[in-house]
């Protein structure tokens, strides 16, 4: 429907007139004419105020489908670090609606978490900004460092904190349930190997290897993680440089192997991994995991200028592959450079 006829059935629907309705919104009762007969188009900045004298969100202004306003929710949240309260209490709204309609379910569901994982990523920031700033004030003192290591996912002392057991149970759970999901054996294998629980997770590989879709090369990976977590460095190096050695193009082994590397502080060797990764890469647009990970090992070695320099290149590919203008994390990024280079 255009918006002009749908400002009109909404101006019915709250029985008011066109001048009534222009007293309203401070204009002329003309302009509300011009609307309705589709001669103008409302200014942006009536919109809000537009939808608030209709009782209705400005999406509803627009008479947008399901579809449309699912993938507004989608694109908005990409684009903005926080939500103000009433946006996010519309689109909550909105989404637990169509929790019951089954050609909906899924999509909504996967929204809802999207949504209240971003309301939670913004309290977390704000949470790392004053604790941080607490622990600054009272540095001998605990006092708010626990809710700085749960916000800004600071290591954990305590095991009975620290350990993985409820995400273990989850999966354990959940691959009862779906026996034949390969992801769900490499989430399952990720924290039991964080817990260093190694027999299981040489149990739980060996299930996985046996499925149709199994990746060998990820299968050798976690075998040797399970060495390493066994503290059997020699054997660990062994399987990965083999792993290397068999698929010196493959860009999954190589990123793989430079993870391994990476999580051994053999860093040198990590990045000339990531960088193999990164150009055997045959997927457009490509990720940036392996400039990331370059990132931040500049950055632990000190070296703020090559960090940068790679920061810029994740921009680069940000903006000429993936069409980024202002999404926030194009923004993070941008962040990061500019703090780099003022430590450089």
């Amino acid at each position: 429907m255009e918006l002009g006829k749908k400002i009109r059935q909404l101006r019915f629907k709250a029985k008011l007139t066109q001048e009534q309705l222009a007293d309203r919104l401070g204009i002329a009762a003309q302009s509300v004419s011009k609307w309705e007969n589709a001669v103008a188009m409302p200014d942006i900045t009536t919109l809000p105020l537009l939808a608030e004298v209709f009782g209705v969100s400005i999406d509803e202004l627009f008479d947008l489908t399901d579809e449309q306003r699912f993938n507004r929710i989608e694109n908005r949240l990409d684009l903005e670090a926080d939500l103000p309260q009433d946006v996010f209490l519309e689109y909550e709204e909105f989404l637990k609606a169509r929790l019951a309609e089954p050609a909906h379910e899924k999509r909504a569901t996967e929204l809802l978490a999207y949504l209240y994982w971003h309301k939670m990523d913004s309290y977390a920031r704000l949470t790392t900004r004053w604790a941080s700033q607490a622990v600054r004030m009272s540095p001998g003192e605990k006092g708010c460092q626990w809710m700085l290591s749960k916000s800004a996912g600071h290591a954990v002392w305590d095991w009975n904190i620290a350990n993985h057991t409820a995400a273990i149970n989850f999966y354990r759970q959940l691959l009862d349930e779906n026996p034949t999901e390969r992801i769900i054996y490499d989430y399952l294998l990720d924290n039991l190997l964080a817990d260093h629980r190694t027999d299981e997770a040489e149990a739980c590989l060996e299930q996985a290897s046996r499925l149709p879709n199994a990746r060998p090369a990820l299968v050798q990976t976690y075998r040797a993680h399970i060495a390493l977590a066994r503290f059997d460095e020699p054997t660990a190096d062994a399987i990965i440089e083999e792993l290397v050695r068999q698929n010196p193009d493959d860009f999954i082994s190589l990123f793989e192997a430079a993870q391994y590397y990476a999580a051994k502080c053999d860093y040198d060797r990590a990045i000339a991994l990531y960088e193999h990764s990164f150009e055997m890469e045959p997927r457009r647009p490509r990720f940036t995991d392996e400039l990331m990970a370059i990132t931040d090992i500049y950055e632990i070695q000190g070296d703020y200028a090559k960090a940068a320099e790679t920061c810029s290149r994740q921009i680069e590919l940000m903006e000429n592959e993936w069409h980024m203008t202002e999404e926030y994390e194009l923004v993070q990024c941008k962040e990061r450079r500019a703090r780099l280079l003022e430590r450089a």
